[in-house]
């Protein structure tokens, strides 16, 4: 599965705003892949920023 959806789904069934650590932590992948799901996400507009470093799915 790609790592994008990885943790766009892994943020949906949390529920609650997660910053990079917390994604490392929930899915086990190496942070540099996370960082650049979630650069891919922000920029597809899939996932917002309700406060500083935290990511939620839309």
């Amino acid at each position: 599965m790609e790592a994008k959806i990885i943790v766009l789904e892994t943020m949906k069934k949390e529920g609650i705003p997660l910053n990079a650590g917390k994604i490392v932590d929930l899915v086990n992948l190496d942070r540099k892949v996370v960082d650049k799901a979630m650069a891919e996400l922000k920029a597809e507009g899939l996932i917002v920023s309700p406060k500083r470093c935290f990511w939620q799915a839309k």
